[in-house]
């Protein structure tokens, strides 16, 4: 393997910075970019919605072929519009000790329908009201009719009686998850309730520098958002082990549908042929990595394998610029975070579009100010990717002219008649269809996962969403191994 300015420089550093390390019972997880808000009912960051999944229990979880199934609760159907949920037998206690309730589920339901502020609150508008049977069971009626509401069922459970004193879950959470939180200062201490063994999770931003406290034993498991060259250099190294698979999260750049350039076809798929996704992905992303055209991906029981690749062709993207009746070049600000691989990729996007007649400012921004600025709708075009997504629900909720901020996730204020009836009956291939035609976003790829940890890290494997919930069964077999 061709050795890189950066590998050199890691293993200069490594050289320089060996020394012994004090025995540690926690195991330590370093990761690209730390949750935002722990508060299920507000999370929307990749980060903080897997931190909530270790932390949380929610009535409905998905089996392999992401179909609904039953987590804290069972459910029948009793009309169109009534559904009943029995929790299960020997549910798990919160971690302030109160148990878990019937009340409890409706407190956290009830309370997203009167936060406007909320995120997810949207998706829950169709809940007319919610009635307690018993402290084991309650009825949620609906206004419309609705085949699909239990596997929208998926907000994690909050007490009670902390929802009513408006506890600060966001930075404080209590659950009944397989973790209870412990502490969140320098970095984010979460406790095992089985064995109470600690588990610390670390914002490591700099891949490089992730990689360097792997391998001088300072952090024992890394996952994701690292650049192939460093997967593959540390594939080299016998004092860790590297494992892959096929990835399922969906990276996508978005528009502004509201900016009058950007809500031109012609501009969107001119985009769209300046990009060599092909080139990137080999050059850029790890094993596994594969073409994307829609949130879902071919094997998902709503997605659709039929649609075609759009081919890069630069010379074909300036012609539809100038028959939209753009000058060229077209100047165009792209937003990212700054973590490097985000920056590295945002550089390769600007080189292949100026051969289209594309002048690509890049705009790196920290991950807070980054997410803000999404939210907000400020930007021309941005990057980022969709996490853990499971229902097809997400295509109204990211392209329903009804979900626009802070009601949904259309970020980019998307509007098509067309579409929200086709999402109104549900029709999942008509639907991907016409996004595909339409591009309110530019699809790129669903990202191969990767997991790197010490050598007697153990019950850990990279899970094709890129959650965490391996955390619930990892151990250490022995003291960390020290480079030499």
């Amino acid at each position: 393997m061709k050795l890189t300015p950066f590998i050199v420089a890691l293993g200069l550093l490594l050289l320089a910075g060996c020394e012994e390390q004090l025995p540690d019972t926690a195991i330590h997880f370093a990761i690209a970019q730390a949750p935002i808000n722990l508060d299920p009912r507000y999370a929307t960051d990749a980060a903080s919605e897997r931190v909530n999944r270790l932390i949380y229990q929610r009535l409905v979880e998905f089996d392999a072929a992401s179909k609904p199934t039953p987590s804290l609760a069972t459910w029948q159907k009793l009309s169109p519009t009534h559904y009943r949920f029995t929790l299960r037998n020997h549910v798990a206690a919160f971690h302030h000790g109160n148990p878990l309730t019937a009340a409890d589920v409706k407190a956290t339901y009830d309370s997203l329908l009167v936060l406007n502020d909320a995120p997810h609150a949207a998706e829950y508008r169709n809940i007319n009201h919610i009635e307690l049977i018993n402290a084991q069971t309650l009825d949620f009626a609906l206004t419309q009719p609705d085949a699909d509401f239990p596997a929208r069922l998926i907000i994690g459970i909050l007490p009670k009686d902390l929802i009513e004193q408006k506890h600060d879950f966001a930075h404080q959470p209590v659950g009944n998850g397989v973790f209870a939180f412990v502490s969140w200062q320098r970095r984010l201490t979460l406790k095992r309730l089985r064995d109470h063994q600690l588990v610390t999770l670390t914002e490591v931003k700099d891949p490089t520098v992730r990689v360097l406290k792997l391998m001088r034993g300072e952090t024992d498991l890394l996952q994701g958002d690292l650049p192939p060259e460093l997967v593959q250099y540390l594939q080299t190294k016998s004092e860790v082990q590297v494992k892959t698979a096929k990835g399922t999260n969906f990276s996508y750049l978005g528009l502004n549908m509201q900016n009058p350039v950007l809500k031109q076809l012609n501009v969107r798929k001119a985009i769209a042929h300046a990009i060599d996704r092909d080139a990137i992905i080999k050059q850029v992303m790890v094993n596994d990595t594969r073409l994307a055209e829609v949130i879902l991906p071919p094997e998902h029981y709503a997605g659709n394998a039929s649609l075609p690749h759009a081919e890069y062709n630069p010379a074909l993207a300036k012609q539809l610029l100038q028959s939209a009746g753009i000058t060229l070049p077209l100047k165009l600000v792209y937003k990212t975070s700054t973590d490097a691989q985000r920056v590295r990729l945002a550089t390769i996007l600007q080189a292949q579009m100026a051969k289209a007649g594309i002048d690509l400012e890049i705009r790196s921004l920290d991950w807070g100010t980054f997410f803000a600025e999404v939210k907000q709708g400020n930007f021309q075009l941005y990057g980022l990717t969709w996490v853990g997504i499971r229902t097809p629900e997400i295509y109204s909720k990211v392209f329903g002219s009804q979900f626009m901020p802070p009601n949904g996730l259309n970020r980019g204020r998307y509007q098509d008649a067309t579409l929200d009836a086709l999402l109104q009956a549900e029709n999942w291939p008509a639907v991907t269809a016409r996004i595909h035609t339409q591009l309110p976003y530019i699809p790129l790829w669903y990202e191969g996962q990767v997991a790197v940890m010490q050598k007697n890290i153990q019950q850990y494997s990279p899970q094709s969403d890129g959650n965490w919930d391996n955390l619930a069964s990892v151990q250490r077999s022995a003291t960390k191994g020290q480079l030499q």
